[in-house]
């Protein structure tokens, strides 16, 4: 199995498997192998060491990807929750941030309703 960034790439077309690399879409992948001159359908396991190599040198040099790029948005959430706008309320408070509506829907976010409390029936007097 080829091991790139820290990842274990599946047996699959190369522009997919690179795919698992967390930071590295369908475009980046296929401009990687564009810059590497590799042909993009073959499998993963059929590279050899030099093109497992150019693409490690490629995505090193002009890429942020896996356990860098996570740290940096994890940084970029926490400026904005210590900044106090109003992105950061909304991470704090758990809701959505990009202005989608909240009073339906929302529900993965926000969880699961909390339960209503049930009224005892009040006896009524004849």
């Amino acid at each position: 199995m080829t091991r790139i960034a820290g990842v274990d790439l599946p047996n699959k077309p190369i522009w997919v498997a690179l795919t698992y690399i967390y930071g590295i879409g369908r475009t980046s992948s296929k401009q990687i192998l564009e810059q590497a001159k590799i042909n993009p359908q073959i499998r993963a396991n059929d590279l050899n060491e030099t093109q497992v190599a150019t693409i490690r040198k490629i995505i090193d040099e002009n890429y942020k990807v896996e356990g860098d790029l996570r740290k940096e948005i994890q940084m970029n959430i926490k400026r904005l929750v210590d900044m106090g706008c109003y992105r950061g309320i909304r991470h704090r408070k758990n809701l959505p941030v990009r202005g989608q509506r909240t009073h339906t829907n929302a529900r993965t976010r926000k969880g699961r309703r909390p339960p209503i409390a049930i009224r005892k029936k009040v006896a009524v007097k004849t």
